[in-house]
């Protein structure tokens, strides 16, 4: 990807219903957008971004709103990191709060252990926990364009859960009669 090309989205859009304006915000940040400010956001310049802002320009017309794209670069280097910064610090917070996640999955497992707790119902809820983790990491590394400094460490505590739910499961499998 050329760091240095960009898709700008300006858009202003009725007050009300904020239902839309609210599903407009969560469209772009799904993609990965950044906010320069109010109504102006950047996406890394794709083709599949700048289909998906042609969509959300004819959603803003549906709104009564105006809007226009533009293809644009940084003006030097100065500028380009400032913009590469916002989308890395973007996708450091939610690997931040990933890994806070991943740190409550560890302390549930941890307790369910100390309590010698181990039955398949909450082997079971634990394994749901870590699908979901599993799939948010997915979605934050699709929308990490610039290499975000926390993402090695992401995805280091994922593993970790990883084994941590296998040791689980195996401790659960070894209380039950059935299965020695």
């Amino acid at each position: 990807m050329d760091t240095g090309k960009w898709l700008l989205l300006t858009y202003k859009v009725p007050p009300e219903p904020a239902k839309k304006r609210i599903a407009l915000w969560r469209h772009l940040k799904s993609l990965g957008a950044v906010y320069l400010q109010n109504g102006v956001c950047l996406l890394p310049r794709t083709d599949e971004h700048a289909r998906q802002l042609k969509i959300i320009e004819k959603d803003i017309r549906e709104m009564d709103g105006e809007s226009v794209i533009l293809e644009t670069i940084a003006l030097d280097r100065a500028q380009e990191e400032k913009v590469v910064a916002r989308f890395r610090a973007d996708r450091d917070a939610e690997y931040k709060e990933f890994i806070e996640r991943c740190a409550g999955l560890e302390a549930e497992l941890a307790r369910e252990a100390a309590a010698n707790n181990f039955s398949y119902a909450e082997l079971e809820e634990n394994d749901i926990d870590l699908k979901k983790q599993q799939t948010w990491l997915e979605k934050i590394r699709k929308l990490d364009f610039y290499e975000a400094t926390l993402a090695a460490e992401a995805e280091k505590q994922l593993k970790h859960c990883e084994a941590l739910l296998e040791t689980y499961a195996q401790q659960v499998f070894n209380a039950h009669e059935e299965n020695r």
